[in-house]
């Protein structure tokens, strides 16, 4: 067992060439020498989003707090909201992110591959991408 205590976790900021916007990641996982296995508590500052990505075993993610946009490359923007769980496939071009004028946090989870990569990073989401009106719900 490894317990990770709160106290020990330590905030960091989000890289600016994977994401637009101020973000903020707290690493829940466990070491990687333990588990394959990726989880990260993520908040948006608004109009904040991460860079188009896909992942190699897909993502998971759970919306925790505030209002957000998802995107998978090809389809319309969707809004998300706090208990909302989104399932990307792997190999899936998407982004994520909050509202343009709401924070959001989510619990984002995934798989590395065999050398330890969990995410593939691409270019950023453009504005009219982002912009774009959002889906009707349950769209």
């Amino acid at each position: 067992m490894i317990l990770t205590r709160a106290r020990s976790l330590v905030t960091q900021r989000a890289p600016a060439n994977y994401f637009t916007g101020t973000v903020w990641l707290d690493e829940l996982s466990p070491p990687a020498a333990a588990s394959d296995v990726r989880a990260v508590m993520v908040t948006f500052e608004p109009g904040a989003r991460t860079a188009w990505h896909t992942h190699p075993h897909g993502q998971w993610l759970q919306i925790v707090s505030g209002l957000g946009r998802v995107q998978k490359a090809g389809e319309s923007v969707v809004s998300v909201a706090p208990g909302d769980v989104i399932w990307f496939e792997p190999g899936e071009r998407h982004w994520h992110g909050a509202a343009p004028d709401r924070s959001l946090v989510h619990l984002a989870v995934q798989r590395a591959d065999a050398s330890g990569k969990a995410a593939v990073w691409q270019e950023h989401v453009s504005e009219a991408d982002y912009t774009a009106t959002p889906a009707a719900p349950g769209l």
